[in-house]
């Protein structure tokens, strides 16, 4: 059986996790830029997530990090607004329920610290998390919020927290 943990972001993880999602991110062909592919946050994310309203998880398999999801209250959304960033996992995680786990964990931060809104930015070539985020309750938004710099994302979703 494997072992599965969650755990916060430690800057021991900075390289292991800016692998990641670059790997991830060309695995899809999502590679370009205006992405995080290109952001030089990617490669401090522990620093990234020092943040006041922000976390981010760290995902585990039998010891192994092998991805992680985050809340951040990115620049220029409303107070009562965070997104939902760097949300990757390795082929051998997926199917395992960890995107489920991960997602659980950040929307239960996010709603904890009393945000209302969670928001995502995303790109076509990751149709399958975009499924995932509308069984969460993700809806689809016309236009970009906030002033995050990711330009080469064209989809855009919103969650809000049931009152």
């Amino acid at each position: 059986m494997e072992q599965i943990t969650i755990r916060q972001i430690q800057a021991s993880d900075n390289r292991t996790l800016a692998g990641i999602v670059r790997n991830t991110l060309a695995e899809f062909g999502a590679n370009h830029p205006g992405t995080v592919y290109y952001d030089p946050t990617t490669d401090a994310l522990y620093e990234l997530f020092q943040q006041k309203g922000s976390i981010y998880y760290v995902a585990e398999l039998d010891g192994e990090i092998v991805g992680g999801a985050g809340i951040y209250p990115s620049n220029g959304l409303p107070a009562n607004t965070c997104e939902l960033v760097k949300m990757y996992l390795l082929p051998q995680a997926r199917g395992k329920g960890l995107g489920k786990i991960l997602i659980d964990k950040v929307l239960a931060f996010a709603r904890d610290w009393g945000y209302r809104f969670v928001y995502i930015e995303t790109m076509p070539e990751l149709k399958k998390a975009m499924s995932v985020y509308e069984k969460f309750g993700f809806k689809y938004l016309d236009a970009p919020m906030g002033n995050t710099g990711h330009t080469g994302c064209s989809i855009w979703m919103l969650k809000e927290f049931e009152r």
